[in-house]
């Protein structure tokens, strides 16, 4: 099967990992701890991640999964995996905590070290975005017609980027990396996985992201960036690895979505 044939189960998978944390969201009845990296988790994630790995075990048991809550796989068994599934079943667990409602289910497919189909859901705002390489990309707003979303052109006449940063980080810390030659706009949202949304869909010119995160971050977003048009790097501009190390940590990156900007000057 081609990575296209397992779309409509993905969002589908996504839809429901999304209303099982909704419901956990709306009822304020849920734990919460603080897991060995210090990152906080709860028992919306695992109820997500529960829900993902058994219906994905019965869609595809050929095909093996790595989640964010269970990723103590050594890379030794997962190097000979040449086509698996990449999930985060709740990306933005203190925007959960927080109540802010900027959180996601992220599901991706990768084949050969390359994200090759991407889904995120957010629950609240019942909004999916989903793309398979070579289909483009979509975004569905609840029961409405998907629409094909693109990365945002620069405007060469206002010299003004609109960057999406997260909501709880010191804007010193992303100011501090951009050359002064343009005028910043900042847009702050939780999810790492929606901020990149935001620049496939063209709402934002790029998403700085500085501070520990995981392949599970990053790869249904890639595959919709990219099919939107734009692209994720890290800030030496380099391609993001998938499976290929024993850390699962991403360096810190960037989403852009012009890839004619000089962006090698815009990123000190």
């Amino acid at each position: 099967m081609q990575p296209i044939d397992y779309l409509d189960s993905a969002c589908q998978f996504a839809r429901e990992a999304g209303a099982i944390i909704k419901k956990i969201y709306d009822s304020k009845d849920y734990e919460a701890c603080t897991k060995g990296d210090d990152t906080p988790v709860t028992s919306a994630d695992i109820a997500a991640h529960q829900f993902l790995v058994k219906a994905f075990h019965e869609l595809t048991p050929e095909i093996p999964m790595l989640s964010e809550e269970a990723a103590d796989i050594p890379l030794a068994r997962r190097s000979n995996w040449s086509t698996y599934w990449l999930v985060d079943p709740l990306d933005g667990t203190q925007e959960f905590i927080s109540r802010s409602g900027d959180f996601a289910t992220i599901i991706a497919l990768v084949h050969d070290n390359k994200p090759v189909l991407g889904v995120i859901y957010a629950p609240i705002a019942d909004v999916c975005y989903y793309a398979v390489s070579g289909h483009g990309a979509f975004k569905q707003v609840a029961d409405q017609a998907p629409v094909a979303i693109s990365s945002m052109q620069y405007d060469v006449q206002t010299k003004q980027l609109n960057v999406a940063v997260s909501k709880v980080q010191s804007l010193s810390k992303i100011t501090n990396l951009l050359a002064p030659d343009y005028n910043y706009n900042m847009i702050p949202l939780g999810s790492s996985s929606l901020k990149s949304c935001l620049v496939a869909e063209g709402s934002a010119d790029c998403y700085v992201r500085v501070g520990p995160t995981g392949e599970w971050d990053t790869a249904g977003a890639q595959c919709i960036v990219e099919e939107a048009g734009g692209k994720i790097q890290s800030l030496k501009l380099e391609a993001l690895s998938y499976n290929e190390r024993e850390s699962l940590e991403n360096p810190n990156f960037i989403v852009v979505g012009d890839n004619q900007l000089p962006w090698q000057r815009i990123i000190l």
